[in-house]
């Protein structure tokens, strides 16, 4: 099984949860000129939307969205793994991290349909450098 895994930041943002709010934040990262790696949207509340941004380059969203006024926290490490989508991908994955004693406290996957997966692996902060190493990152 191929596959690619690097460290990545990503940034939280919140909006209130209203029509159009994912396509202006959409538009002005766009408009910055901002890659993304993966994006991710969930409500907080009744009230309110948290979006998961991960930049191709966090240091340009944090110059660029800041003086848009883009309100962000983080940057918060995660890992990025990439790779050809065939069953049990990710169990290898999970076994090393499982062998280094390294819990994941969250994650989100997809593929592309065309034999290709993104996958996100969220650690905590004091395990990172761990599951960094167990996955030779």
């Amino acid at each position: 099984m191929s596959h690619e895994i690097r460290r990545v930041d990503y940034f939280y943002t919140t909006v209130t949860d209203a029509p159009g709010e994912g396509y202006r934040l959409l538009s002005l990262l766009a408009d910055l000129g901002i890659r993304l790696l993966a994006f991710n949207a969930v409500p907080i509340g009744p009230t309110h939307t948290q979006f998961t941004l991960f930049p191709e380059d966090p240091q340009q969203l944090r110059e660029l969205g800041g003086r848009s006024g883009l309100a962000l926290d983080g940057p918060h490490p995660a890992l990025l793994v990439q790779g050809e989508d065939v069953v049990g991908a990710l169990s290898g994955i999970h076994e090393r991290l499982y062998a280094a004693e390294v819990n994941v406290y969250a994650s989100t996957g997809v593929t592309s349909g065309r034999s290709g997966y993104g996958y996100i692996i969220y650690v905590r902060p004091d395990q990172y450098a761990a599951a960094a190493r167990a996955l030779g990152v």
